[in-house]
């Protein structure tokens, strides 16, 4: 666990989590190996597994953004094949450092470079291919859970939510 960084509280359709201040766009991977699993990793402050991504730099292209964050958190190259959904429900908010912010959170869908996951130790503490029937048991945010479930059920669709 990072001691360092500041306190995160993610609230999901809570009636008393403050009002978001801004939006910040969110650039993840749906990343897959060669047998179809799915790449997770597990962040450093909460312990939950969650899909490898991050803040779009100004500056920065989405898919730029969604390759260098990829790596840095996993050790990983991806090839980005294409949306799996646009996520910006105003009921999910993230507060940190005295900010809440509204994620407007792209998933895209991605195949790996041959590598093995390894966490960057300070945002990711682990990081593996899982198969898809054993991610019903992983501690995971409810958002990110709809947004895993999305992309692998109906990989041919762009989920909105």
């Amino acid at each position: 666990m990072d001691l360092t960084a500041p306190t995160r509280v993610e609230h999901y359709h809570d009636p008393v989590a403050p009002p978001a201040a801004v939006v910040v766009p969110l650039v993840y991977a749906v990343a897959r190996d060669t047998t179809g699993r799915v790449l997770l990793v597990r962040r450093a402050d909460t312990g939950d597994w969650e899909l490898p991504g991050g803040r779009v730099d100004p500056g920065e292209s989405a898919v730029a953004a969604l390759v260098r964050e990829v790596a840095e958190e996993s050790g990983l190259v991806v090839d980005v094949r294409g949306v799996a959904g646009l996520y910006s429900d105003p009921g999910h908010v993230v507060e940190q450092a005295g900010v809440v912010r509204q994620p407007f959170a792209v998933c895209f869908h991605a195949i790996a470079r041959p590598g093995v996951p390894r966490p960057d130790r300070h945002e990711t503490s682990d990081a593996r291919w899982w198969d898809v029937a054993d991610l019903d048991g992983l501690q995971m945010h409810t958002a990110v859970r709809a947004r895993v479930r999305d992309a692998v059920s109906r990989p041919d669709r762009v989920h909105l939510g």
